[in-house]
């Protein structure tokens, strides 16, 4: 994990993910660099519009979260406590994951 969170901080620093650039900044964190795996995650990253595949991942996080599973406590509640409790689930669910390291 710690090799695509090198690639996203590259990333949202401007800087070009390369094999050379992600072993400098796993060395700079303090992992053991495995050169395999560094190649094989720039190679893969290569044509990857990584702007595009945060935006689905925080579109489809928001959409995973708008139909939570009904409870008896739930069905006791009035429409307006419901809502409230669904947008607040939905904002938490939203800035978790990989989205919200970028701010």
């Amino acid at each position: 994990m710690e090799y695509v969170y090198a690639a996203m901080l590259l990333h949202k620093a401007g800087q070009d993910v390369n094999a050379k650039a992600l072993t400098k900044t796993l060395s700079a964190a303090g992992v053991s660099v495995d050169e395999a795996r560094v190649k094989a995650t720039a190679a893969a990253l290569a044509d990857v519009d990584i702007d595009k595949v945060i935006e689905e991942t925080q579109l489809a996080s928001a959409g995973a979260s708008a139909a939570p599973a009904a409870s008896a406590e739930a069905a006791q509640e009035s429409p307006v406590e419901a809502k409230e409790e669904k947008q607040k689930a939905s904002e938490e669910d939203v800035s978790e994951g990989l989205g919200a390291l970028f701010g």
